[in-house]
C-alpha cells in the first residue's frame, strides 16, 4: 500500500516520521510532501492527500472526508502558542481595531485559541509562521501570534510575550494542549495499519534518536542545535505516540467550544479513524 503523505519541515515531525517514511517501520509505503502547517490545512480542506498532519482547528473542518489517528500528534503540556509584541501591550487590547496582530493562518489551531481567550478577535493578517517574529520586530505588526520554536527564540527578536495561550488552556480545561494532529482520508482501506505505522515509527525515535539526525538536520533551515533539541523534546512526548483519552478529551473540549460560539462548524461524525 502507498499513500501520499504531508507533514511539515518542522523537528517533531521529521524526527517522528523518519522512521516510518524511510521503511525502517510498518507495512506502508509514503509518498511524502512537505509543507507548512498552513499549506497543510489547505491542502486537507481540498481532500487531496491520503495522510496529512494539519491542525486540530482545521481538521474541525474535514471530519467528513478524513478522520483522525491517535499517534503522530502534537498535543503537549506547560507549552503552547504565544502571542508577542515589541511593546508592552495588555492582552485586552488584542481586540482593538487600532492593534495590528499578524497570524500564522486562519486554520491554525493557534488562531482558534486566540479566538477562544478573546472572542472579539478578528485578524486580517496572516503570513507563514517563520515570517511573523521579523515582521513584528521590523514595525509592521504591532503583535504577532507564535508557533513551533518561535516560542523559544521571540526574545532573540527583542520582542516581549503577550499572552501564553497554551497556559491558559491548560488553566481553564485542566486538558493539554491540543495542537496538531494526524489525519486519514476515509477512502483509505486499513487506516489502523497507517495508525500503527506512525505509531512505530514514533517509538523507533525514542529508541533510535541519532538515525533521523540527518534527516531533521536537512530540513531545519539553519535552526540552531539547542532549539533544534527543545522543539523535538517538547513537541515528540508520550501524546505523540497516542494521545489517549486525555488527550481525545482535550480534542472534543476545544471543538465544544469553538462550535459553542459559532467559530467551527457543527458535525456529528466519529472522528476517530480507529
Amino acid at each position: 500500500m502507498t499513500l501520499s503523505f504531508g507533514y511539515s519541515p518542522c523537528p517533531n515531525d521529521t524526527f517522528a516520521f523518519h522512521a516510518a517514511t524511510e521503511g525502517l517501520v510498518g507495512d506502508v509505503e509514503f509518498d511524502v510532501e512537505l509543507h507548512d502547517v498552513e499549506t497543510l490545512n489547505e491542502r486537507a480542506m481540498d481532500g487531496d492527500l491520503d495522510v496529512t498532519k494539519l491542525s486540530f482547528g482545521a481538521f474541525a473542518y474535514v471530519v467528513d472526508e478524513y478522520s483522525l489517528l491517535r499517534s503522530g500528534g502534537a498535543l503537549a503540556e506547560g507549552v503552547g502558542p504565544i502571542v508577542v509584541a515589541d511593546d508592552d501591550i495588555d492582552v485586552n487590547r488584542l481586540a482593538d481595531q487600532d492593534v495590528e496582530v499578524v497570524i500564522p493562518g486562519e486554520l491554525t489551531t493557534a488562531h482558534l485559541l486566540l479566538q477562544l481567550r478573546t472572542p472579539e478577535f478578528e485578524a486580517a493578517n496572516a503570513l507563514r509562521f517563520d515570517e511573523i517574529m521579523p515582521a513584528v520586530t521590523d514595525g509592521s505588526f504591532d503583535a504577532g501570534l507564535v508557533i513551533h520554536e518561535g516560542r523559544f527564540t521571540y526574545r532573540d527578536y527583542g520582542l516581549q510575550q503577550v499572552v501564553d495561550l497554551g497556559e491558559w488552556w491548560e488553566e481553564e480545561t485542566d486538558t493539554p494542549v491540543p495542537l496538531g494532529c494526524v489525519a486519514v482520508h476515509r477512502d483509505v482501506d486499513d487506516p489502523a495499519k497507517v495508525e500503527e505505522a506512525l505509531r512505530q515509527s514514533v517509538e523507533h525515535a525514542f529508541e533510535h534518536p541519532m538515525e533521523s539526525s540527518d534527516y531533521v538536520r536537512g530540513h531545519a533551515q539553519e535552526m540552531e542545535e539547542d532549539v533544534l533539541e527543545r522543539h523535538v523534546d517538547t513537541y515528540v512526548n508520550d501524546y505523540t505516540v497516542d494521545f489517549g483519552e486525555d488527550g481525545l478529551q482535550a480534542v472534543e473540549e476545544l471543538f465544544r467550544r469553538g462550535r459553542e460560539i459559532d467559530l467551527l462548524p457543527d458535525n456529528d461524525a466519529d472522528i476517530l479513524a480507529t
